[in-house]
């Protein structure tokens, strides 16, 4: 099924895209790769989890950051339906001391890309412990996608036409 269709069947409304809140740019495109950079769960989301926040809470956070990568996505892309697999889950999480729940924070976040992507939301992922994020951000996550080719069209819709091949050149001694 189309990751868009996905969406509206399941209700889910990806958010607006927000800037960068520095000096970078939200997403960079290398090859058939969409490198995007570390997001967060948005305006006025605090807290360090395992003294203001449950693993529970910071876990819809992670899915609310899922959201907000994929509003990115799409907006680079022009739809989700060009992800061909989400290859890379790099997931932070702002714990106290001796936490060890980060794996079950940032499957907020890898739930929401097997939910709406199936197969290709299966990823490789990291889920690591950070004594502070930027602004007190409970998470903050950063993918790598790749990304299907734009189908190729010449005028009229026909193949385009091969350029005739060189003929070889016979030496001479």
């Amino acid at each position: 099924m189309s990751a868009e269709k996905k969406l509206k069947e399941l209700g889910i409304q990806p958010g607006p895209v927000t800037p960068p809140v520095a000096n970078y740019v939200n997403a960079v495109r290398a090859g058939n790769l969409l490198y995007l950079a570390g997001k967060g769960p948005g305006a006025g989301v605090s807290g360090v989890v395992g003294k203001d926040l449950t693993a529970e809470q910071a876990y819809g956070h992670a899915r609310t950051v899922g959201l907000n990568l994929m509003a990115v996505m799409k907006h680079e892309l022009g739809s989700l339906d060009r992800v061909k697999r989400i290859v890379k889950v790099l997931g932070m999480v702002n714990a106290v001391p001796g936490f060890g729940d980060q794996p079950k924070v940032i499957n907020g976040c890898s739930d929401l890309f097997v939910e709406v992507f199936g197969e290709r939301g299966k990823h490789a992922r990291s889920a690591v412990g950070m004594g502070s994020l930027p602004n007190n951000i409970p998470v903050e996550i950063e993918v790598i996608v790749e990304i299907e080719a734009r189908a190729e069209r010449s005028r009229g819709g026909a193949a385009p036409a091969k350029k005739p091949a060189k003929a070889a050149k016979k030496k001479r001694r």
